[in-house]
């Protein structure tokens, strides 16, 4: 799962996607009405999600965000997930559930909840789905490219084997 055009905005509720980069800010597209729309770098903060993990008890491991949420979407049939204005000892035993390599020590359930409440904005409103057809479509956009470039490669092999197959005679 690609989060890289997703991004985090202090002073701004939600997740908004990035539409393009400036020197002094982002062009952002708000996920639920399409505006687009210019906010400053000096005056709000920005977290692309693609770029936040969590502690894990390896300490030369972390767990990406898009871990995080494959494996809720994975089990959320069997596994609800819960609010996140839960307690912090539901908060824990919910996150030992889906990433029982999490570290408990260094993951706060300030974390845990900023996680959840990211997952239900991004499941609320079928981003989970958009990013996975984007994905598809990339992957199939790059085989069909590989294959031009096999069926290129042929044909010029076929080529020389013919002007070489000519010159002989």
């Amino acid at each position: 799962m690609n989060l890289e055009k997703l991004v985090v905005i202090s002073g701004l509720g939600g997740v908004q996607k990035v539409a393009a980069n400036r020197s002094n800010g982002l062009i952002i597209e708000d996920v639920d009405s399409g505006k687009k729309r210019f906010v400053g770098s000096r005056k709000h903060q920005f977290t692309p999600l693609g770029s936040v993990t969590i502690y894990s008890q390896d300490p030369d491991d972390v767990i990406k965000l898009s871990d995080v949420f494959e494996t809720m979407l994975e089990k959320k049939a069997s596994l609800a997930v819960i609010p996140a204005n839960s307690s912090k000892t539901e908060l824990h035993a919910y996150f030992s559930q889906i990433m029982p390599s999490y570290d408990p020590d260094n993951v706060h359930a300030s974390d845990m909840k900023k996680i959840i409440k990211w997952f239900n904005y991004l499941e609320e409103r079928d981003i989970f789905t958009q990013l996975e057809a984007e994905e598809k479509e990339a992957a199939a956009k790059a085989e069909a490219e590989a294959e031009d470039a096999t069926k290129e490669t042929t044909a010029a092999t076929t080529k020389k084997e013919t002007s070489k197959e000519e010159s002989t005679k």
